[in-house]
């Protein structure tokens, strides 16, 4: 029996490879702890002379395996004792472990290797010093302090053969305690310090000093409380008693990671009731921060916002940054320390006070803003909002408040009708915006000569009614660009914008902001995806407002950017409630028709064959058998088959009924009857009520519980009840091993689709993948990718985290392999550098191996090297550094194009930077052209039915800016949209069969439209936004859809009752729609089957909401 060879990479090996340059030494420290290296060595220089030759290194220097040999050649090797202190168990460094104890073991050298965390066996049978001295370094070390550290010293010493004094006996350090940074004579404790023991003992508090120094100038006293990890349970009984005895206004953590675990369902820091601020202590230098669009590295983002994310803290931003001291040539070594810095604490400590200040106010006391969001581009998108109806919202929310003691009357809160102006003067504007004044005057020129200027100053229409505002969130920049900036980072708003912020945080000095509708435009300003800096446009107009964002329980990327740039309280609401679409018009003859055949079959072959012969013929002439994929070729039983089979594809869809009104419990009954896991059922009922407690409780100053976040329609019941602060996944075990288990036959779903279509294997494909997804599902998208390819991730035993990969050799995979290239969203970029390195490491293997070509398309690049290995191997594109979208949004919508090329050049311009092995955004349209020419497919999953793609225009923009991009260069690619909604029954259609499907099943059943028109204008926009993605879509794909735009007009503006409804409740929509319907005949991408259409689109009567 022959067993295939098991290639791995590690993740480690995807950084540069380094030289330290240290040489020999008698003692070697290395630790990925920069408090450990700075107390050996002090503890070093406090030796008399003559010293021992020591070398002190972070191991984080030594990811690449070739750092590694060259240590273990350059200086490990000459040593006398070694000393490795890991942060976790063998897995964490395994190639260093392993290489280290080689060399060790070979040249007898005293090594010992511990654990910062728990205990690992197979680090004391690594190491080559006896077990008590391995034990007795990891309890110096891990007890810490300068004494400590003198005695490991010694320890190690003694280990090299050095004479030494004897190592004294532990000196054991408090294990937690309370450090009082300023004078504790203070009557209340405002707000707790929380932060780990480590940096007290190493002396390294500075930024936290700092910090509590300008909380005290803003008269916020506070008390630290220093530990080693909350998962310590004498630690975490400690803090959760002084919490509770302080009863701070605030709690203020630099600890990472999550407290929360399967035996902890809530993290200590809730004891105190009020919100948890994520102090971010900066693991890379200013300068890095400084030019990174990130702002963060992988691992600083996982341990420092997602994982803290999951015990409902909310994201800050960098109070320090790392920073080495003067150089020690004798140790070869500069100690790094946490460098304050002070404008980002002054920010901290904003939006400290502007937390604690909320809580301070009696609620009838506060001053409280309601934004509505304005969707760009597209008229009569007011109060956009994904499955919310924001109008409704608004009316339950002010009740609410109204009924909790805010004194505000519901009927007069419809910014639509505001009757109320909001006024800024420009003497005001400019002193409240004065540090971004250049930016946007470079931009939009000086503010005196804009045009949206009225009797010296900036007005807007607002409602108001006590304490409480109610506002439409402006342009952020000139109505006909508004789609081109909505995304872009890069754009500074218009002066308009500014100054709309500037009056509420600054003239009205609101207390709290609610943001109604995911999602609007402030998350999107120019600045970090993380760690804002303090001149970012966002943090600058919020200037420590706090703000609450109801979002949609089920879309996690979206809502990310408004919990880390804005450091939002995220609180999750209810999706619509769904039911089946049913059969309606044709698909109703059709279903009746088929059973009428079913009766006569077997029993009246002549009225059967009759009957069969009107049922095809029937449906050819209703568009149903092209649908069906029939044509005149199928004989009868097949067409039948094919007929039958679409019919309860389509009947089965799960399609919206109505939309969600926050706290509202009006579909409670509707969404009920969906769950049977009575557990489940409950929890979910409690939503509505949970939903406008978490309100309250945010708006008091109060902690609001986290809770996940998920699509319920896809097994994911644990988002009940909503109405929680919703997080991700740790984004370090994505792709998840369940994810890489369902995603395997969906993969095998998609080879034997294109082998069915093509007659041959899949050689090369281009993968869409968006954030949202990534985070819903553990990774879907990238364990498909890595199916087709033929590699696998390892994961680290004891947490999950992926450490690396794996090849499946080709005896095992049994096919070619796939050359897979991906195209990531601007938020999939953000939010896992360490997925796009992974997945950049697996081609960088693969193009290794000794594989054919015919077996391995990557080996193409085998016996190239340097840049030339790069760029062939490059295999992930995006947009731009900061930038999101696909570029062809703004075109579809201001009508800036002539035909479907303009389209595929806006998506190459776009998407052609590449990510991964250092390459941050370069921009390399040639080789994205390269990858395009070649993909014979792409690949776009949806993986939850509570929305499809004629709900967005993301998904025209994506997926047929890809096909329009594919056509230019020559190539006619299939367009897969994977339905991964059942992950067990996962279904490959062409985007063409689903656009059809949707439109037949959604976009164009009466029963959608009849529970949109329950929800007034908003429900009016929804049903002008399908029009809008078919129109997309048929503007950059080759296929016609002709029959589809017949049936969204018939069903729509063709219907009197639906015609009448949409003009009267959103006449702008109603505007959209007629002009949209008209440039697609235009344009030759819709010929009617009706004579009568333009007359239909004359203006009609109805008379209400025109916004």
């Amino acid at each position: 029996m022959h067993l295939p060879v098991r290639e791995t990479r590690l993740l480690d090996d995807a950084d540069l490879p380094q030289s330290l340059e240290h040489g020999p030494a008698d003692i070697v420290f290395l630790s990925f702890s920069d408090t450990d290296l700075g107390l050996i060595a002090d503890a070093w220089r406090n030796l008399p002379r003559p010293r021992p030759r020591l070398r002190l290194a972070n191991a984080g220097q030594l990811k690449h395996a070739m750092s590694v040999d060259l240590y273990v050649d350059d200086t490990i090797r000459h040593a006398r004792c070694v000393v490795l202190r890991l942060i976790g168990g063998a897995d964490f460094w395994r190639y260093g472990v392993e290489q280290v104890s080689t060399c060790c073991r070979r040249h007898g050298i005293a090594l010992a290797i511990i654990s910062g965390a728990t205990g690992d066996e197979r680090l004391e049978q690594a190491s080559t010093a006896s077990i008590d001295n391995v034990r007795a370094l990891d309890s110096y070390l891990r007890e810490s302090g300068s004494r400590n550290a003198q005695a490991a010293l010694h320890v190690a010493m003694d280990l090299a053969g050095i004479p030494a004094p004897p190592a004294e006996p532990l000196q054991p350090m408090p294990p937690f305690g309370v450090h009082d940074f300023t004078s504790p004579t203070a009557v209340k404790t405002d707000a707790a310090l929380v932060f780990y023991r480590s940096h007290l003992v190493a002396g390294d508090i500075a930024p936290l000093e700092a910090l509590a120094t300008q909380l005290a100038n803003r008269g916020i006293h506070a008390r630290g409380i220093f530990l080693n990890s909350l998962k310590d349970p004498d630690a975490a009984l400690f803090v959760a008693s002084k919490l509770g005895e302080w009863r701070p206004s605030l709690v203020l953590t630099s600890l990472g990671f999550s407290a929360r675990t399967a035996e902890a369902a809530a993290s200590p820091l809730d004891v105190a009731n009020t919100p948890a601020l994520q102090l971010i202590l900066g693991g890379t230098t200013r300068e890095a921060w400084e030019t990174s669009s990130r702002g963060l590295s992988a691992s600083d983002l996982a341990m420092q916002i997602a994982l803290p994310e999951v015990d409902g803290r909310l994201s800050t931003t960098a109070i320090s940054f790392k920073a080495p001291q003067a150089f020690d040539p004798e140790l070869c070594f500069s100690r790094i320390v946490h460098t304050p810095d002070a404008n980002q604490i002054s920010t901290i400590a904003d939006q400290a006070a502007g937390w604690v200040n909320l809580a301070s106010k009696a609620r009838a006391d506060r001053k409280i803003a309601i934004v509505l969001s304005d969707y760009p581009a597209i008229g009569g998108q007011i109060g956009h909002a994904i499955g919310l109806d924001t109008f409704a919202s608004l009316h339950v929310i002010a009740g609410t408040l109204n009924e909790a003691g805010y004194r505000c009357d519901t009927t007069a809160l419809n910014p639509l009708n505001g009757n109320a102006n909001g006024r800024i003067s420009l003497l005001d504007y400019a002193t409240a915006n004065e540090c971004l004044a250049d930016r946007i005057n470079a931009a939009w020129g000086d503010a005196s000569a804009d045009e949206q200027i009225r009797h010296n100053g900036f007005a807007f229409r607002i409602a108001r009614s006590g304490n409480i505002i109610a506002a439409i969130q402006p342009d952020r920049g000139l109505r006909l660009d508004r789609q081109a900036t909505y995304h872009d980072p890069s754009s500074p708003p218009c002066h308009t914008y500014a100054a709309f912020y500037a009056w509420l945080t600054h003239l009205e000095k609101v207390d709290a902001i609610i943001h109604l509708g995911a999602h609007g435009t402030l998350e999107w300003l120019p600045g970090k995806a993380a760690a804002p800096a303090a001149d970012d446009f966002a943090t600058v107009m919020l200037r420590g407002t706090p703000l609450i964002y109801p979002f949609i329980v089920n879309n996690p990327g979206e809502a990310a950017p408004a919990k880390r740039r804005l450091g939002a309280v995220l609180i999750g609401h209810m999706t619509p409630p769904l039911k089946e679409a049913g059969a309606h018009k044709a698909l109703a003859e059709l279903e009746q028709q088929l059973e009428e055949y079913a009766a006569a079959d077997g029993m009246d072959r002549r009225r059967a064959e009759r009957l069969r012969q009107d049922i095809v013929a029937s449906a050819l002439s209703s568009g149903l058998a092209a649908e069906a994929g029939v044509s005149n070729a199928h004989d009868a039983p097949e067409a039948l088959s094919r007929l039958d089979a679409y019919l309860c594809d389509v009947k089965e869809l799960q399609i919206r009924d109505g939309l969600h009104v926050f706290g509202s419990d009006a579909t409670l009954h509707t969404q009920a009857e969906a769950i049977d896991d009575p557990i489940a059922q409950s929890r979910m009922q409690a939503s509505p009520q949970r939903e406008r407690k978490a309100l309250l409780d945010a708006l008091d100053g109060k902690f609001v519980e986290p809770g996940p976040s998920g699509a319920p329609s896809r097994g994911r019941p644990d988002v009940y009840p909503t109405g929680r602060n919703m997080h991700g996944v740790d984004p370090r075990s994505i792709p998840t091993r369940t994810t890489m288990a369902l995603a395997e036959k969906t993969a095998a779903d998609i080879l034997l689709r294109h082998l069915q279509e093509n007659g041959d294997h899949l050689r090369a494909t281009l993968f869409d993948i968006w954030g949202g997804p990534t985070l819903r599902t553990g990774g879907e998208d990238l364990a498909l990718a890595f199916w087709l390819m033929g590699v696998k991730p390892i994961w680290d035993f004891a947490s999950n985290r992926v450490t690396g990969i794996e090849v499946i050799p080709m005896a095992r995979l049994q096919r070619p392999r796939v050359d897979v290239t991906l195209r990531v969203s601007g938020l999939f970029r953000d939010a896992f550098p360490a997925q796009i390195e992974l997945f950049d490491l697996a081609v960088r293997t693969l193009a290794r191996l000794r594989e054919s070509n015919d077996d391995n398309p990557f080996t193409t690049a085998a016996e190239l090297e340097a840049e030339d290995f790069q760029r062939a191997t490059t295999r992930v594109f995006g947009s731009p550094p900061g930038d999101y979208g696909a570029g062809v949004t703004e075109l579809i919508a201001t009508g800036r194009w002539r035909n479907p090329s303009d389209l595929g050049a806006a998506w190459l311009a776009a998407s052609a930077f590449s990510y991964g092995a250092g390459r941050e955004g370069r921009a390399d349209i040639e080789g994205l052209k390269a990858r395009v020419f070649q993909a014979q497919a792409m690949v776009h999953v949806q993986d939850h039915g509570e929305i499809d793609l004629l709900d967005s225009l993301d998904f025209p923009a994506h997926e047929g800016g890809f096909a329009a991009a594919a056509a230019s260069l020559g190539n006619q690619p299939s367009v897969y949209h994977a339905d991964t909604s059942k992950p067990d029954r996962a279904r490959i259609r062409r985007v063409e069969e689903e656009i059809a499907r949707i439109t037949r099943a959604r976009a164009s059943n009466p029963e959608w439209i009849a529970g949109m028109m329950r929800h007034g204008y908003r429900g009016a926009a929804e049903i002008a936004r399908s029009l809008d993605s078919l129109f997309a879509f048929a503007a950059s794909l080759p296929t016609r859809f002709d029959r589809q735009f017949d049936l969204l007009f018939d069903a729509t503006l063709g219907s009197p009752d639906v015609d009448d409804f949409i003009a009267t409740n959103n006449r702008a929509a109603h505007e959209t729609m007629t002009s949209r319907f008209e440039d697609a005949m235009q344009r030759g991408l819709w010929r009617p089957r009706r004579n009568d259409i333009p007359e239909c689109l004359r203006p009609s009567g109805g008379a209400s909401t025109s916004a």
